[in-house]
């Protein structure tokens, strides 16, 4: 998962921002072996629903299929206030074409689009 190699929390005081998320929320798309072992590894929570098929493969093989991985059904319902939010923002045309080069410009880009979601709530 190299995607998570890139997250940066910044402290609140001083010291070198933290590179390790407390947990993850992700979708079915992401259920598969290399990505929750990845985040078993480094010690990250994670909340992904198990794939129908997998589920069915995993029951089809009996005591070897082994145990069904831990899914948090109250966290994951969480996670769909962030996708809604999402969705919100990609209204915006500019946030979807993005036609900004920089970073800190299509930053810009979405807290205006964000600032007039909120005002328009």
């Amino acid at each position: 998962m190299p995607v998570l190699e890139k997250i940066r929390v910044r402290r609140l005081g001083p010291g070198r921002p933290r590179k390790k998320p407390d947990s993850v929320a992700a979708d079915k798309g992401y259920s598969n072996g290399p990505c929750r072992e990845y985040l078993r590894r480094r010690g990250i929570r994670h909340t992904i629903p198990e794939k129908t098929d997998s589920q069915a493969a995993r029951l089809r093989r009996g005591s070897r299929g082994g145990r069904p991985p831990g899914f948090n059904e109250e966290r994951h319902k969480k996670r769909n206030t962030v996708e809604r939010a999402v969705n919100r923002l990609k209204n915006s045309r500019a946030v979807v074409t993005r036609y900004d080069k920089r970073g800190y410009a299509f930053l810009g880009t979405v807290t205006v689009a964000a600032v007039v979601i909120r005002l328009r709530t």
